[in-house]
């Protein structure tokens, strides 16, 4: 993956005016009680420039007179905590991984950056200034932000966010491949949940065959907190209690995948714990399937992304006229209130405009649901999509959706 990283710092420097400076920050686990911090994962941003997976790590692309420099810098090696916490990256690993051949140390990080402001006359800083609400928590950029205008007033300071998210949108080979293992895994998670759900059990019980099989096939994490949900459960669109017991003749919805090398998978699937549908269950069932597999049909570059919701939208709103259950087309909100489709990548809800027409390599999600909650029954179908030349790809096609197949599968448990 190093000649990705390293493309991918190209086609930002390709961006950036002279006398200027990119900086991305890996970022740094937040305490969680007395001396113990959460788990620690990279910024995505920072890891797609870079792939170092490390704590307190600082990316720096220099560029004056149309020539570009980079830098990174690491911790020092510690003799004394290497014996408490383990070696941190050394500068042969940080080179490798990243492509990056000058490597310095965190200490000094400021005397560069001054000299650079100071002396070589740079006059703007690219940062990573993600916010998702006016009341978030600053990230390590929007607090390095302040830090900065407040020490050297006369730097302009730019977002690069939106720059580093549209090229996080098109897929390379490389990152469709770690994708594709991301699916591999989750798939043989679901089979395993599958295999050992019975009613009368838990759902975190069942959810913990799921857990075990991604910790044992490499799965590095969770691409996010499992949905395992029974009965009048899934009708609750992020319900992740799974506490609940599961009876005989409720469906359980699974949205859920595993995280490999930073990338997901998110598949959901939903299935009879009893072993066999019950006649009203499987109508429903069908027919988001019938919603998801015309979604594909249609899957080709040059679609706009916007009609992926409005052509799910325009099948339940025939079909649930049929069943009785609305009679106007804007009541299929009751029962139908989530989008059809997100980005996937390095995260699960990947980054990147919905306002746009779809290019090949694009990853994305199709996942039409049904949740009718007087009648306890949520179904959620999705699987990963990647966007191809003349169409699209189901990367997830080898787990099991039709009605049939879940209860030939369930049937030999």
């Amino acid at each position: 993956m190093k000649d990705f990283h390293v493309s991918r710092r190209n086609r930002i420097g390709e961006m950036m005016k002279d006398n200027s400076m990119l900086l991305l920050f890996a970022g740094q686990a937040p305490k969680k009680t007395a001396d113990e911090a959460y788990k620690f994962t990279p910024n995505r941003n920072f890891y797609y420039m870079t792939g170092i997976d490390e704590e307190h790590v600082i990316l720096a692309v220099k560029k004056q007179e149309g020539k570009i420099t980079e830098s990174l810098f690491i911790k020092r090696r510690d003799p004394v905590m290497v014996k408490w916490v383990g070696e941190t990256i050394s500068e042969e690993k940080a080179k490798e991984v990243s492509g990056v051949e000058d490597i310095r140390f965190l200490d000094t990080f400021e005397g560069f950056l001054n000299l650079a402001i100071a002396k070589e006359d740079l006059c703007r800083i690219y940062l990573d200034l993600e916010k998702d609400s006016y009341d978030s928590l600053d990230t390590r950029g929007v607090a390095f932000a302040k830090e900065i205008l407040a020490k050297y007033p006369q730097v302009k300071v730019k977002n690069i966010y939106n720059e580093i998210c549209s090229l996080r949108v098109i897929k390379s080979k490389e990152e469709v491949d770690k994708i594709r293992k991301a699916i591999e895994i989750t798939g043989e998670g679901i089979l395993n949940l599958m295999k050992h759900a019975k009613a009368g059990m838990k759902e975190n019980e069942m959810e913990a065959y799921f857990d075990f099989t991604v910790k044992s096939r490499g799965g590095k994490d969770f691409a996010f907190t499992t949905i395992c949900a029974g009965g009048h459960n899934a009708t609750v669109l992020h319900y992740v209690a799974n506490n609940q017991e599961v009876k005989e003749n409720e469906m359980v919805l699974l949205d859920l995948g595993a995280q490999y090398e930073y990338y997901h998978g998110d598949i959901s699937r939903t299935f009879p714990v009893s072993g066999k549908f019950t006649e009203r269950q499987r109508i429903f069932y069908e027919l988001v399937l019938k919603a998801h597999d015309e979604v594909l049909k249609m899957l080709r570059p040059g679609v706009p992304y916007s009609k992926i919701n409005e052509l799910v939208h325009e099948i339940y709103a025939r079909e649930l006229k049929v069943l009785g259950l609305i009679e106007k087309d804007e009541e299929v909100r009751k029962y139908y209130y989530h989008n059809t489709s997100h980005y996937l990548g390095l995260d699960t809800h990947d980054v990147g405009k919905r306002d746009v027409i779809l290019e090949e390599g694009m990853v994305i999600t199709v996942e039409p649901g049904l949740y009718i909650e007087e009648e306890s029954i949520g179904i959620r179908l999705e699987n990963d999509i990647l966007i191809t030349k003349d169409g699209c790809e189901n990367l997830s096609k080898d787990i099991m959706i039709t009605p049939d197949e879940v209860e030939e599968f369930l049937a030999k448990r």
